[in-house]
């Protein structure tokens, strides 16, 4: 391996990653005036074209070798590039992606979804911290390193077009061209802080699975004044089946699947929880144990979304059939695939009046546990304890999904893969008025660039 080249003074390459966030502010800007919801159902594909051109184009400026979208079966499309390093220098990949959650409610939103708007010192708008910020941070730890004698690990960028979509199509194109993301270590930029200012590594993410669910009870609807008492409601017969998914206390129940897990790392106490989630004052929160438990090493169900007539317009009739979506988180230790059989099965169990019920499950996910006794993460600790002076890296859970950390866990056993990312609680991901703070941007920025130089120099 080339041992020549110098080691950065950590002062100096500080410097030189807060002098690019000007820069760093402008592109994710332009980045996030792509409306690059993954669902031709609410925005136009070009969007995400765009978005994967922009994201190409940026690779190619920044001397990225094999350029290529790659056409994955689910329909979308992913940014691939290659940065030679030195000779016999480890190679790592670096991960994110552009597609973003669709903006829920605009007229919520304090400033337009689409257009970055700086705020009480953050950064909004909708993917600025999940995740096209995370596709920021890699250039920008990129550039920094470059002004200091180079990039000093092979990297390969890898952002993905539909990981929120969960449509596995980044997973199926890595399992058919297993050559494409081998590497030493792994950093998927898609995780976050546990708390704004606390340098944090993701140890487990929750799995999860979507399931539709369909309820009919009538050949159409009929009026409620004629019917009503005797005619079988399938908006109220699926009412009854998505109440049977919790416990008086809101703990989620799917018969066959333990509620009981405990997490035994960095606690999340409960007046922190609740000031993150906003939750409103004397209301509840759900289930028992701890609040990391419930988090981290519990499954979790949500109601996504029902089908039935809004209020307003809404006319005095029973109704014929109903749907909704819903999601299913699970932790480590529990195979998506088998919570799904166990998911379709209690609802098809639960429908009341011989309603008839049909399920159908549109995506998933495997749950995920990283080793944080290898030694990428002793690399990683370093350089945070650096970026953030005073404090030492933590590991946490995350109760989201990102189902390729299991698919290039299994096609890349050797590889170390560690989590990071700016979503940490403030930022409000998948919720109206999505934010980054950019003290976190520059910070993770510095963190992963003097991982990078630590990293080469531990597989020297």
């Amino acid at each position: 391996m080339d041992t020549a080249r110098p080691r950065p003074d950590s002062a100096a390459l500080a410097a030189t990653v807060a002098a690019l966030q000007p820069r760093a502010k402008a592109e994710l800007a332009e980045l996030v005036a792509f409306r690059s919801v993954a669902d031709e159902a609410q925005f136009p594909r070009s969007e995400c074209e765009g978005a994967a051109n922009w994201v190409a184009d940026a690779l190619r400026a920044e001397g990225f070798q094999d350029v290529a979208l790659l056409d994955t079966p689910d329909g979308t499309q992913s940014v691939y590039g290659f940065l030679p390093g030195p000779e016999g220098a480890p190679t790592v990949v670096l991960y994110a992606h552009y597609d973003v959650q669709p903006p829920l409610d605009e007229d919520a939103w304090l400033s337009p979804p689409f257009e970055l708007t700086e705020r009480d010192g953050r950064w909004y708008g909708r993917g600025a911290a999940d995740c096209k910020g995370g596709f920021i941070m890699h250039l920008t730890a990129l550039r920094a390193l470059k002004e200091h004698g180079g990039v000093p690990v092979g990297v390969k960028m890898i952002v993905e077009g539909s990981e929120e979509q969960g449509t596995g199509g980044l997973e199926r194109y890595a399992e058919a061209h297993p050559e494409l993301l081998a590497a030493d270590a792994i950093v998927i930029g898609d995780a976050g802080n546990f708390r704004l200012g606390l340098p944090t590594v993701t140890a487990t993410l929750r799995g999860m699975t979507l399931v539709r669910v369909q309820v009919d009870t009538l050949e159409g609807n009929l009026h409620s004044g004629m019917f009503g008492g005797a005619a079988p409601d399938a908006l109220a017969a699926l009412i009854r089946v998505l109440d049977s998914l919790r416990a008086p206390d809101g703990s989620t129940v799917v018969d066959g699947l333990e509620p009981e897990g405990t997490w035994e790392g960095l606690q999340y106490p409960e007046e922190h929880f609740r000031g993150d989630a906003k939750v409103l004052d004397g209301v509840s929160l759900i289930g028992s144990g701890t609040v990391a438990d419930r988090l981290w090493a519990r499954p979790a169900v949500t109601v996504l979304g029902i089908d039935c007539p809004p209020v307003v317009g809404a006319t005095p009739s029973v109704h014929a059939s109903a749907r909704a979506l819903i999601s299913l988180r699970v932790p480590p230790g529990v195979d998506a695939a088998e919570a799904t059989k166990l998911l379709r099965a209690h609802l098809e169990s639960s429908v009341p009046w011989n309603a008839r019920i049909s399920t159908e499950q549109i995506g998933q996910g495997q749950p995920f546990q990283a080793d944080t006794a290898s030694p990428a993460y002793a690399s990683m600790a370093e350089a945070m304890a650096v970026a953030y002076p005073g404090e030492e890296m933590q590991t946490a859970g995350m109760g989201g999904s990102i189902p390729l950390c299991n698919t290039l866990a299994a096609l890349y056993p050797e590889s170390e893969i560690l989590l990071i990312g700016l979503s940490e609680p403030e930022a409000q991901i998948h919720a109206v008025n999505e934010s980054v703070s950019p003290e976190e941007l520059e910070r993770l920025s510095l963190a992963e660039a003097l991982f990078l130089g630590n990293y080469a120099r531990s597989r020297a």
